[in-house]
């Protein structure tokens, strides 16, 4: 059984790391607010782009002078996984649920026969799948000195991916993140990027006329949108984190609060028991005189 001073000495170190926890909380609800109004602001620039792509793309999609992003390489034998995740840790199970989801689709690729090569985002899912897909590692990006994510982050990180296709090195490319949905839930997504998926044009009235053609005008707007869909994840990325860290912190801090509880009832009673023990030593002594 522990010492009073050991209880006392134990209550003291979980009061000092409920501090530390609360503190991170506050912190975390601090950065939530911008990330959030970050990551709800970029999504309508990203499905009306989406919207624009996919026009042009249901015209010229089927042609002999579809973009190379679009047609795409006529074989789907080399998937490249681009696993974006958090610089570090104590957010719960942001970083795990990402690196689960793509975990299962790389063993889901590698038993169907595919090519798989992944290239990490973020610390964390790097030391997750290090283990036991390692050797599958072709690069890694280091966002630690980075405060805030900018589009010239995912402009960079996009261009990596986009050199690597033109030299031929995969055929297929998804990106793994968490979508922000609130501060409880984010979800896992896997978004392939390459070739572009665009989705369903929207049925309209009006007529375009493109100059110049509209290949010439997909060809540049496909990298575009490459970074932007880039982008968007690593804002979505970052509001999940923030929100998953909050929850985390939270959770933390009650849980520390409880032990104290816990502890300083162990602590009295104790403390109760070596005063009725010293009593009853007093006592005894005085009745044998």
């Amino acid at each position: 059984m522990p010492s009073l001073k050991d209880l006392k000495n134990r209550i003291g170190s979980v009061k000092n790391t409920r501090k530390i926890t609360k503190a991170m909380q506050m912190v975390a609800a601090a950065k939530l607010r911008r990330a959030q109004e970050a990551a709800e602001a970029a999504r309508p620039y990203a499905d009306r782009m989406n919207a624009v792509i996919a026009g042009l793309a249901t015209s010229v999609g089927g042609s002999d002078g579809a973009p190379r992003l679009l047609a795409g390489t006529g074989a789907d034998k080399v998937h490249l996984l681009v696993v974006m995740t958090a610089e570090r840790g104590l957010c719960g199970g942001f970083n795990t649920t990402i690196v689960r989801l793509a975990r299962a689709r790389a063993n889901e690729l590698l038993a169907q026969g595919k090519v798989v090569k992944i290239l990490t985002v973020g610390k964390k899912g790097r030391e997750q799948l290090r283990r036991d897909l390692g050797d599958h590692f072709v690069g890694h990006v280091d966002l630690s000195d980075v405060k805030r994510v900018g589009y010239v982050n995912a402009q960079e990180i996009a261009r990596d991916i986009l050199n690597r296709y033109d030299a031929g090195e995969f055929d297929v490319a998804t990106i793994f993140f968490n979508r922000f949905q609130s501060v409880i839930s984010q979800i896992p997504t896997a978004q392939q990027i390459i070739p572009a998926q665009p989705g369903e044009a929207v049925a309209t009235n009006t007529l375009y006329d493109y100059e110049p053609s509209e290949e010439a005008i997909l060809a540049d707007l496909l990298p575009r949108g490459v970074a932007m869909q880039i982008f968007t994840a690593l804002l979505e990325n970052g509001a999940s984190e923030q929100g998953a860290r909050m929850s985390a912190m939270d959770n933390a801090t009650r849980n520390a609060g409880d032990m104290i509880n816990k502890l300083t009832i162990q602590y009295n009673r104790s403390r109760q028991a070596a005063i009725t023990k010293e009593l009853i030593e007093i006592i005894s002594g005085a009745e044998a005189l």
